[in-house]
């Protein structure tokens, strides 16, 4: 029987004490302890209008290098991943078949030469003989006019003359042909030179080599579908990244009045940002995404913005001046969506519904719910209700006084 009635006296205990919990929440009972919290003050400062996507680094020109003659590598002039400057030797091919090409040409290009100039001489030859029998032609045409010769001699002159005539035509043709394959000639050496001058091959372009796809030795093949190796420009650079649709109106806007400077924050780096230049919108929304893509140049002199490499993008379009902002960890939120707790001036502290707007970096900007100078909850807000008095323990540094250095979101 006792221990029936200790029973009952331990659940009668904790019914009334379960009934004074439910009741405390419509107001601190009076002998409650003021509740510890840490606090900030809300101000009015300039907010920066930011967009924080994330973004691509791209080199600013990538140039496959390949051989455009064929041939045995012979010698390879730098090492993998080396910077290299804009016509620096990086390979050589075997010379030899090349220059024996060239000899070949060249003694091609003597040859006729030699024939130009023999053709030369016998159409001067002939055409000097085809003058003396059109004189001569004539001077017998007169004779046999006077009956001093006869027509038949005259006919005879008149035909040499003509047959020398021809001949001189001949001369002429055979000469044009010496032309022509002399100018043959000269291209195949020209040609036979540029090939020779392809055997040493040189870098297009200041920028840092990748993998090496030959080795010294190998047989090269002009013009092969594998690169030897692939040269990248990583100075400048290029960051790629895209934007919502809607924020193409005011990124243009803001683009016509000023450079728009971007920002690119290399993940797991505590270093400062890489900053450059907004350089290019593309012409075409995504329509499958309804993002349009962006890209801004980077001098990248420190060489820290790598090709390939995800980079978080901060796009500043301009500030948002008088804008009331708090910390972000008062801004709670519960069924009635974004709330903080305002402490007033008898310590005690009231819920206030909020309408948020962007974050950046800690702080939130307050559009509707929170005056500058008030003074808002940042910790301790799990163990408040409207009403509760407050001891503030250690106050939060006002982020007002500092410059906000964050993207929004």
């Amino acid at each position: 029987m006792s221990a029936f009635n200790s029973r009952s006296a331990l659940l009668l205990y904790l019914a009334c004490f379960l009934s004074a919990s439910c009741g405390s929440r419509q107001g601190p009972p009076p002998s409650m302890p003021a509740v510890p919290v840490t606090v900030a003050t809300a101000v009015q400062k300039s907010i920066p209008i930011q967009l924080r996507p994330i973004g691509n680094v791209e080199s600013y020109s990538t140039i496959p290098v390949k051989a455009q003659v064929g041939g045995e590598l012979v010698r390879i002039h730098f090492k993998e991943g080396q910077e290299v400057k804009k016509g620096d030797l990086l390979f050589e091919i075997d010379r030899r078949p090349y220059e024996q090409a060239l000899h070949q040409t060249e003694a091609n290009l003597n040859r006729d030469i030699a024939q130009q100039k023999q053709a030369e001489a016998n159409l001067a030859h002939d055409q000097a003989q085809a003058r003396n029998a059109e004189v001569q032609a004539a001077r017998y045409a007169k004779l046999a006019g006077e009956g001093v010769v006869s027509k038949e001699s005259d006919d005879q002159m008149r035909t040499n003359a003509q047959a020398l005539q021809e001949a001189a035509h001949a001369d002429e043709a055979a000469l044009e042909s010496a032309r022509a394959a002399l100018g043959a000639d000269r291209a195949s050496v020209e040609r036979a030179k540029l090939d020779l001058a392809y055997c040493t091959i040189h870098s297009p372009l200041d920028g840092r080599t990748g993998s090496l796809q030959v080795k010294e030795g190998t047989l090269i093949k002009a013009n092969a579908d594998t690169p030897m190796v692939t040269i990248n420009q990583i100075m400048p650079a290029y960051v790629t990244f895209s934007v919502p649709e809607d924020q193409l109106a005011e990124i243009r806007r803001s683009m016509s009045v000023r450079p728009l400077e971007v920002e690119a924050y290399i993940p797991s780096s505590s270093e400062i940002p890489v900053r450059g230049q907004l350089s290019f919108i593309d012409n075409t929304v995504d329509s499958a995404t309804g993002v349009i893509k962006l890209k801004a140049t980077f001098a990248n002199r420190e060489r820290r913005l790598w090709p390939g490499l995800f980079v978080n993008v901060v796009l500043t379009l301009g500030s948002d001046s008088n804008a009331t902002v708090v910390p972000t960890e008062a801004v709670q939120t519960g069924q009635q969506g974004q709330y903080a707790f305002v402490v007033k001036g008898d310590q005690t502290v009231e819920s206030r519904v909020l309408t948020v707007g962007r974050t950046v970096g800690r702080e939130t900007v307050i559009l509707l719910g929170i005056q500058p100078g008030e003074t808002v909850v940042t910790d301790g807000q799990l163990r408040l209700i409207p009403g509760f008095k407050v001891k503030i323990e250690t106050a939060t540094p006002n982020p007002g006084a500092a410059k906000g250095s964050g993207a929004s979101q």
